[in-house]
């Protein structure tokens, strides 16, 4: 069983409507773990953000060397930014919603500390998710490397671009579109499934290709095999970019080849015990 000692609390940069709410959250958060004896830090930002000065902090970096587990108190895209600077750590992570989703943040605000006490008396299960490995090679080099939880999207800036996807090497097909979509089974909730996409289930190891407004309506989401090497080439463009997780913007050239592929690393996420992921899909969605 693990055991936890030292808890670093990650907080998202709210709004001025919401800070007062979340820093109320967070001091209830942190005053109850410092009871319970637990060794604390704060994320730098948030400790900027919040003036917890009494409390040590440490940027995403130190916090990947030196804890045992990660708090993130805030929304999926929080969520998403923290994952993809501590994934190569192996610090599990527990989401706590302030954000309007929570499909990766999924305790409730107002039921936090009793889930979290469960969780760190070790009545937990743990998710492990998949990330995607993104390169872009531009005349045969290597220019831009990133990884991704939820996709990894190329994406039009004004007009339709066109795009040939390979797979292992084999051809797929060329299309006009808008764009298109590489998501892990953590991110087809996300913007692939606002584009059509299936819903893969987190303990599949697949990937799934949506395209976004294709010019053909034959062009159809797929899914993958997850050990699938992908490569999107750009036939033609005016502008267009990868944006990885929706939160970094990478410029593309008509010489770039896009790859994606499963990271070696994955991400841990910790539930309380009676998490059901079709409950939470019924919630979130609206599911009768």
């Amino acid at each position: 069983m693990k055991s936890f000692k030292k808890i670093a609390v990650i907080g998202k940069y709210p709004s001025i409507e919401e800070s007062i709410n979340l820093r109320e959250q967070l001091n209830i958060l942190i005053s109850h773990l410092q009871k319970k004896n637990f060794d604390i830090v704060l994320e730098s930002k948030t400790q900027q953000q919040f003036k917890f000065d009494n409390l040590p902090s440490m940027t995403l970096k130190e916090i990947s060397k030196n804890v045992d587990l990660a708090i993130v108190v805030g929304g999926d895209g929080t969520m998403l930014g923290v994952a993809r600077m501590i994934f190569d750590s192996g610090i599990p992570l527990v989401g706590i919603n302030q954000g309007r989703f929570g499909f990766l943040a999924d305790l409730n605000i107002d039921s936090m500390i009793s889930h979290v006490d469960l969780i760190l008396q070790g009545d937990f299960v743990e998710d492990q998710r998949m990330l995607l490995q993104t390169s872009i090679i531009r005349d045969d080099k290597n220019i831009y490397d990133s990884f991704a939880l939820n996709d990894v999207v190329v994406k039009s800036g004004i007009r339709l671009i066109e795009l040939e996807i390979y797979i292992n090497n084999a051809f797929v097909h060329r299309q006009r579109s808008d764009g298109v979509i590489v998501s892990t089974p953590t991110g087809a909730t996300a913007y692939a499934l606002s584009a059509g996409g299936p819903i893969l289930h987190p303990k599949l190891n697949a990937m799934s290709i949506v395209p976004i407004n294709p010019h053909t309506l034959s062009n159809r989401p797929i899914a993958v095999d997850g050990e699938s090497l992908i490569e999107i080439k750009i036939i033609h463009l005016d502008e267009a970019y990868v944006n990885i997780d929706g939160q970094i913007k990478f410029p593309l050239d008509l010489r770039d080849i896009i790859k994606v592929k499963k990271s070696n690393q994955s991400i841990s996420i910790l539930h309380p015990k009676d998490y059901c992921y079709f409950e939470m899909l019924r919630n979130k969605l609206n599911w009768g």
